[in-house]
């Protein structure tokens, strides 16, 4: 099917797993995001990676996964087995394409049937289709700080295209339930980016508030700020809270994170560029 000869693609991670520690080091998330991150991944919410292409969502998959205690039972569910887990009470699954002696078993079969084996978490490579709703259904139904994956370019397309895929699932959903099933499910949206200079940051920490008549809520509660490019064209920016308490610190609290205030509070050239910017 390539019309101009072979074509291969190579898809290969590192040997040396990436941790969190050098994700701070290469600048794609800072240590006060990394520290909010690991918080929200312990304390049980329910977390979605939103990204382009190439834009390094494994990777933070695979890093958030980390934070999962090791005393507990992950179900892993993928297309193509990419994740890295080093917890001692994981289980694997992956698809299966059907064939004309055997049924194939896809993602949302999959989703369905780790329900039955007890998990105190799922993760879900990637979700692209019907397999959202079934998702959604597990989160909403005591199987929190469950995390995936999904292409989108901005955390608010990826609610977009979460309501999408749940029309997908074929079952006769009214946009409104959508929206409210993904409102309640759905607790954090790490966006992930890849820049023009080829670094891949942490663009937005976004928390999904609920709902505000049929719209879903969401607060920004960490930002990349560009403020340019230099000589060479790399980008240059900060990594930035936006001064604004999320509303689940109350749940981080109950699971014994006491987060300082100072890591949602901007710093004073923060402050000061964006009044100099209104001005």
């Amino acid at each position: 099917m390539a019309i101009d000869g072979p074509s291969i693609t190579i898809r290969k991670f590192s040997k040396e797993r990436f941790g969190v520690e050098q994700l701070i080091e290469f600048g794609s998330i800072s240590h006060t995001m990394a520290q909010f991150l690991e918080a929200c991944v312990r304390s049980h919410l329910n977390i979605i990676i939103s990204g382009g292409t190439s834009s390094g969502k494994t990777t933070q998959l695979n890093v958030l996964s980390s934070f999962i205690p090791g005393h507990e039972r992950i179900v892993t569910i993928e297309d193509a087995a990419e994740l890295q887990l080093q917890q001692e009470h994981v289980v694997r699954l992956e698809t299966k394409p059907g064939s004309q002696m055997t049924d194939g078993m896809d993602v949302r079969a999959l989703v369905r049937n780790s329900l039955r084996m007890r998990p105190d978490r799922i993760v879900v490579g990637e979700v692209r289709g019907g397999e959202a709703l079934d998702m959604l259904q597990a989160m909403n139904t005591g199987h929190d700080g469950s995390l995936t994956t999904l292409h989108a370019n901005t955390p608010r397309d990826a609610i977009s295209r979460l309501e999408t895929m749940v029309l997908m699932a074929g079952m006769d959903v009214p946009i409104f339930v959508a929206r409210q099933q993904i409102a309640a499910a759905v607790d954090l949206i790490v966006q992930q980016s890849r820049l023009p200079d080829g670094s891949r940051k942490v663009t937005y920490i976004t928390e999904v508030a609920g709902m505000e008549g049929d719209t879903v809520v969401m607060t920004d509660v960490f930002r990349f700020e560009q403020s340019g490019t230099d000589e060479d064209g790399k980008v240059i920016g900060d990594l930035q809270p936006t001064g604004i308490r999320p509303l689940l610190m109350g749940r981080l609290e109950a699971a014994g994170f006491g987060l300082p205030p100072s890591i949602f509070m901007k710093s004073q050239a923060e402050e000061t560029r964006s009044g100099s910017r209104r001005r």
